[in-house]
């Protein structure tokens, strides 16, 4: 089964932290995602851009509205993932609490949906 692992933490502080600590911190990234490979467990990860950049859209009716980010007024930011392919949620939980952002923010997983699913 694919899940999500959704990377949430405080841009502010992220952008606080020192050149030569962000490098080890993406370090460590780097080598959990090549233990995901080791592992067969790896789909897919990226990192997004910082919520400034962000925009909610919505439509009500005929009116199209959107809105400019930062557009929560929250601690922490969601700010990338990786899917991965494993057998159940308690083994996705296991690599959640692997990941190196589980250390400086908060890491949500979910399972994504099998197209079979929809099907009706």
């Amino acid at each position: 089964m694919r899940y999500m692992l959704m990377l949430h933490a405080d841009e502010a502080a992220g952008k606080a932290i020192a050149p030569e600590d962000m490098a080890r911190f993406m370090g460590q990234m780097y080598a959990y995602q090549q233990a995901l490979e080791k592992a067969a467990a790896f789909v897919a990860s990226n990192a997004l851009v910082s919520s400034s950049e962000a925009s909610l859209v919505r439509v009500q009716g005929n009116e199209v509205s959107v809105l400019d980010g930062p557009y929560a007024d929250v601690r922490e930011q969601f700010g990338g993932y990786f899917i991965i392919n494993v057998a159940d949620m308690d083994e996705a939980n296991k690599w959640a609490a692997r990941c190196p952002a589980a250390t400086w923010g908060t890491v949500e997983v979910r399972r994504i949906r099998d197209a079979s699913e929809y099907a009706g």
